[in-house]
């Protein structure tokens, strides 16, 4: 098990490209910053919810982030590319809002969420239930595209929060990152879950593994962070996700005891149990009732983050589920000596 002493794991090596958006990011990132790049294509007519846009809007963010290997920083403000990023989100965001109801009734939807549906279905439930070793992996493949940075799209919401909001918020982000200790950090907890699956804990190091669904999941974090504009949105979509994480967390814990699992991945989801059943009311009374007590207009937009929460999630659970009842991988590219045979390519 990593140590605090140890270094960070490697960078993974850039993806292959997913169709034309993601292979024009990919040459222009290998390329070396200059003014007056080559034009990006347009993604007018792209699938929003597609491999190649995803994949090209994730480059885009990571750059934001921890970076990408072999990428220089300077890309991270480079016009051009902050220009085709704003025209893809345009076509993701725009594709969000077409598949979601509209509404400002931010109790009513908030209370769905605290109502699991009986014998429902997803991941979590599947794996705790019936699920196979094979297909935990996949599943803690998925999801380390988003836990091993954590909360930190959520962060980017605090300097655009004031008051009782934003000093709350700042208490749930502050147990997200170990409350002062490195190795109680949640990116650092799962690190440690992937070590004692026998995963690579490289940082994106499955991200040519997984596919559109997930992508979707991790990018909608970055497009509601990084936009002023939808710092309502992104308010609701961390409290959907802390709503709803202590639940599915405990199901995992159950499912992982099953297979007799190294601790270090009981661990991690054990953590999420209490934790986020706390956080869950810091979200709800604090941080959204402050936040509409001072800018009420923003009701639609936290109506819109918990929706947009709820979608990627479930069009990340019917992927997985659809591919497991086939006995195939959920993955673009199966795990090694894993049994399955990939889904064909978009």
């Amino acid at each position: 098990m990593t140590t605090l002493t140890d270094p960070a794991p490697p960078k993974a090596a850039l993806p292959p490209a997913r169709g034309p958006l993601s292979s024009a990011v990919l040459s222009t990132l290998t390329g070396e910053p200059r003014v007056g790049a080559t034009a990006l294509p347009s993604p007018a007519g792209a699938e929003p919810f597609g491999d190649d846009l995803q994949l090209a809007l994730l480059l885009c963010y990571e750059l934001h982030y921890q970076g990408l290997p072999g990428v220089p920083d300077q890309w991270e403000w480079d016009p051009e590319l902050l220009r085709f990023r704003g025209e893809v989100e345009a076509v993701f965001l725009t594709g969000l809002r077409a598949r979601l109801p509209e509404g400002d009734d931010v109790s009513a939807v908030v209370e769905e969420l605290l109502v699991e549906p009986i014998g429902g279905g997803g991941p979590s439930r599947h794996l705790a239930r019936r699920g196979e070793w094979w297909q935990m992996q996949e599943f803690l493949a998925h999801r380390s595209v988003y836990h091993l940075k954590e909360a930190d799209p959520h962060a980017w919401v605090i300097p655009r929060l004031r008051g009782r909001a934003k000093a709350a918020l700042v208490a749930v982000e502050y147990d997200e990152f170990g409350g002062g200790h490195a190795e109680r950090a949640h990116s650092r907890l799962y690190t440690d879950l992937l070590e004692g699956a026998g995963l690579d804990p490289g940082y994106l190091r499955y991200l040519p593994h997984v596919p559109a669904p997930t992508l979707a999941w991790v990018n909608l974090m970055s497009l509601l962070g990084l936009h002023r504009s939808l710092r309502g949105a992104l308010v609701g979509h961390f409290a959907a996700a802390e709503i709803t994480t202590a639940p599915s967390a405990r199901r995992m814990v159950n499912a992982l005891r099953r297979f007799g699992a190294d601790k270090a991945c009981v661990h991690f989801y054990a953590e999420h149990i209490e934790a986020d059943a706390v956080h869950e009311q810091v979200m709800r009374h604090e941080v959204i009732d402050d936040l509409l007590t001072q800018e009420p207009a923003l009701a639609p937009d936290v109506v819109f983050g918990i929706r947009a929460a709820e979608l990627v999630e479930d069009d990340f659970a019917r992927h997985l589920n659809h591919a497991w009842e086939q006995g195939s991988s959920s993955l673009r590219v199966p795990l090694p000596g894993s049994l399955p045979v990939p889904l064909p390519a978009d």
